[in-house]
């Protein structure tokens, strides 16, 4: 396919399939929280305003839920089919750590959520509450063991390899390995900005479509406080987690930056724009600013970093992707930051559900935080390249023995079983969102000719039985 090896093609593969699924955690998780603050907003101030968001943003997590399961279970599938030798060197490190991701998260959000999605007029306030909070604590638990194991083969430690195989020795390094804090921050912190954005995009959306209702204007506002307050946050921890990185993936520093060999003793640019060329060893039509690089990259302005140089050809990651996936990343997030100040700007002004400008901003700015997390991961796991474990095992030593045609055939079908099944759901939850926030009824009337009764299980009784009369024919007192 397109002259691509199987390697290639089972990368392709495993990158088109973990793309789609990293959105709909990502909303789980940050809808999850968000959920539980509505509820338990409702519960304390009673303001039925906080109710109807919660009605309103369950469905859209239940629909975004779903389809996060199923495309999560694919790619557990894909660790056997496509990297099978992966699976045999270091499966005793990761199946431990994503059967954890099982016991203690996904059974704990399946436990709760029906009781979240399906219990408001059957269980007590407080339970519901529970349930709510249990599923949002839930998604929390998984994205630790998810990115436990995911920091693991970035960082890995705690391990000897035995007879050819990973053999964990200490299990607390193994899941609190150098990058884990750094990137359970980045990830959670993301989900949620992602979600005040889709959130902030549709209220803003229904303000002008005109429909500035009590909810609407709240939904709006909450949003704006949480990306005024995370924005900065994010790009805090987003420092912490580049420093650490260039403690231990040199390389990948190297390759985002687009520096290929640096005088000792100089300070180090900071590219603003330029072509990475791996084959020449050289980035192109640079536009840089002097000794910044050095202060962002090592907080010290003389600082100093390596040069792609200075690691052999097969172990640099390639520039030319990262160089731009990151800027990219690191772009939207500046535009973040500048919706956040302008909504603190225009509520102190008093024009946050007013200004058309505004409100045109934050709804094209919805789709961003997804698009920052996909740039964001990509920017990671290509940096890591050529290892699949850094410094331990590399990525071509990884992939089963499958022939090109038959990756070719399997990713084609991914791409259009996706794109059929996923974008159904996708239209679906947008058809939610645009219908927009509706008072909810605590207490709905019966459907006609139909009992309040619980419905009795199928039987040969037959059906003209009145169910208010027992079997003596005596009506019920």
């Amino acid at each position: 396919m397109f002259g691509l090896t199987a390697l290639e093609l089972a990368r392709i593969q495993f990158g088109f399939t973990i793309s789609f699924h990293i959105i709909f955690p990502a909303i789980t998780i940050g809808l999850a929280s968000y959920l539980a603050v509505l509820e338990g907003l409702w519960l304390w101030r009673k303001e039925t305003v906080y109710r109807d968001l919660y009605h309103f943003w369950s469905k859209i997590f239940a629909v975004n839920f779903a389809m996060g399961v199923v495309s999560g279970l694919v790619m557990a599938y894909e660790f056997g089919t496509n990297w099978s030798y992966f699976s045999t060197f270091a499966g005793s490190i990761t199946g431990p750590l994503l059967t954890y991701e099982v016991l203690t998260a996904f059974f704990l959000e399946a436990g709760f959520l029906g009781v979240a999605l399906f219990g408001w007029n059957r269980v007590g306030p407080g339970l519901h509450f529970l349930a709510t909070l249990m599923v949002a604590l839930g998604t929390l638990i998984s994205a630790t063991w998810i990115l436990a194991s995911n920091s693991w083969m970035q960082t890995p430690q705690g391990f000897e390899i035995i007879n050819g195989r990973v053999v964990p020795v200490d299990w607390l390094k193994v899941i609190f390995n150098p990058s884990f804090p750094y990137r359970l921050a980045h990830m959670t912190i993301a989900a949620y900005l992602a979600t005040a954005l889709f959130v902030g995009s549709s209220g803003a959306w229904q303000l002008l479509r005109g429909r500035a209702t009590p909810a609407v204007r709240t939904m709006l506002s909450m949003a704006m406080w949480m990306i005024l307050v995370v924005a900065p946050i994010q790009i805090l921890v987003g420092d912490q987690h580049g420093l650490n990185t260039l403690e231990h993936q040199p390389a990948k520093i190297a390759a985002i930056e687009g520096h290929w060999e640096n005088t000792p003793g100089e300070s180090v640019p900071l590219i603003l724009f330029g072509i990475p060329d791996m084959a020449a060893e050289k980035t192109h039509y640079v536009i840089e600013v002097p000794y910044l690089g050095s202060l962002i990259l090592t907080h010290d302005i003389n600082g100093q970093i390596p040069g792609l140089k200075e690691f052999a050809p097969e172990d640099r990651p390639n520039s030319a992707v990262v160089f731009w996936t990151f800027r990219l990343m690191v772009g939207l997030g500046m535009l973040m930051l500048l919706l956040g100040v302008w909504s603190l700007y225009l509520r102190w002004r008093g024009g946050l559900h007013d200004s058309k400008l505004f409100l045109r901003f934050a709804t094209v700015m919805g789709p961003t935080g997804l698009i920052a997390i996909l740039a964001g991961w990509l920017t990671t796991e290509i940096g890591r390249q050529p290892w699949v474990v850094y410094g331990v095992m590399r990525t071509r030593n990884a992939v089963s023995n499958h022939s090109a045609l038959a990756l070719s055939t399997s990713l084609i079908l991914f791409i259009v079983m996706y794109f059929a099944v996923f974008g159904t759901g996708v239209s679906y939850m947008l058809k939610l969102v645009a219908e927009g926030p509706q008072p909810f009824d605590d207490h709905p009337p019966p459907v006609k000719g139909q009992s309040l009764r619980p419905s009795r299980p199928l039987s040969a009784a037959p059906d003209d039985i009145d169910p208010a009369v027992d079997l003596t024919g005596q009506k019920e007192a």
